[in-house]
C-alpha cells in the first residue's frame, strides 16, 4: 500500500526521509485503527518531498476512510489536506470549518491573518446597517466592508483583504470601495506577482497578480488605482498589537 516493496531488504537508515514516513505510516495503518493522530509528520522533510507525501497521506486517507487528527504549523498544509481545520490560539479553538470556509470568511482578526496572507487596515466603525458596515480609516478614508465581527459606533475594527481579491488599473472602476496605491516593490514568484504598495497611508499593503494578467508597464513609483468589492473585505475585532 505504501509502495515500498522493492526497499524490504533495507535497513531504515538505508532509507531515505519519504521512504521512512511511508514505513511510519504503514505500521500506524496495519492494525485497520479507527482513528489516527499525525502531529507534524513531515516537518522534518524538505518542501518537495513534503509536498509529494501530503497528497500520498491524503490519497491513503481516502481509500481506507479512517478518520486522521493532523496537528500541523503549516498552514498550506493545513488547507490542502484536511475536511475540517480547527485553528487554535492560546489554547482556544477560534473557528472550526472546511478549508475554503476558514480561508473566505474568518470569524476574528487572529484567523484572517493566521491562514494565508491578509492586507489589513485599522479604523472605526462609522455606522453599521444590517450586516453591512461604513468603517473610517486613520487618514478619513471610508470603505464599506461586511460586519463580522464588529462591536459599537466609534469603536476600532480591523479591516481584513486579501491580496488577491484586490484589483489593479481599469479592473478596479467597478469597485465600491476605490483608493489609489503607490507601487513599492515587485516580488517575482513564477505563477505570480506580488506587487507591494502605499495604500491608506500603510506602506506594507500586498496585491497578488497572476503574470498573464500584470500590466508590464506598471514600475517602482507608479501610482494606480485600486479597489476591493464589499463582500471581499471584513471588519472584524482590532488586532491591539497592531496599534
Amino acid at each position: 500500500m505504501v509502495q515500498l516493496d522493492a526497499f524490504a531488504q533495507r535497513y531504515p537508515a538505508q532509507l531515505s526521509g519519504g521512504q521512512q514516513q511511508r514505513v511510519a505510516l504503514a505500521r500506524a495503518l496495519v492494525f485497520e485503527p479507527q482513528l489516527v493522530l499525525m502531529d507534524e509528520p513531515l516537518g522534518a522533510l524538505d518542501k518537495q518531498l513534503r509536498e509529494h507525501m501530503q497528497m500520498e497521506i491524503k490519497h491513503l486517507h481516502q481509500r481506507l476512510g479512517v478518520t486522521v487528527v493532523y496537528v500541523t504549523h503549516d498552514q498550506g498544509e493545513a488547507l490542502t489536506m484536511s475536511d475540517r481545520v480547527a485553528v487554535f490560539h492560546q489554547g482556544e479553538i477560534q473557528q472550526i470549518a472546511p478549508p475554503r470556509t476558514l480561508y473566505e470568511e474568518p470569524k476574528n482578526t487572529f484567523v484572517a491573518n493566521f491562514i494565508g496572507e491578509n492586507n489589513r487596515l485599522n479604523g472605526r466603525l462609522h455606522s453599521q446597517t444590517g450586516d453591512r458596515c461604513i468603517v473610517e480609516l486613520g487618514r478619513g478614508e471610508k470603505v464599506e466592508a461586511l460586519a463580522v465581527n464588529v462591536g459599537k459606533t466609534g469603536e476600532p475594527v480591523t479591516l481584513s483583504i486579501r491580496p488577491e481579491r484586490v484589483s489593479l488599473n481599469g479592473s478596479s472602476e467597478s469597485c465600491v470601495n476605490r483608493f489609489s496605491g503607490r507601487v513599492a516593490e515587485f516580488i517575482y514568484l513564477g505563477d505570480h506577482v506580488r506587487v507591494r504598495l502605499e495604500v491608506c497611508g500603510k506602506t506594507d499593503f500586498f496585491v497578488k497578480q497572476p503574470i498573464a494578467e500584470l500590466d508590464p508597464a506598471l514600475a517602482v513609483g507608479d501610482v494606480v488605482p485600486l479597489g476591493w468589492q464589499v463582500e471581499h473585505v471584513r471588519a472584524l475585532d482590532p488586532l491591539l498589537e497592531a496599534n
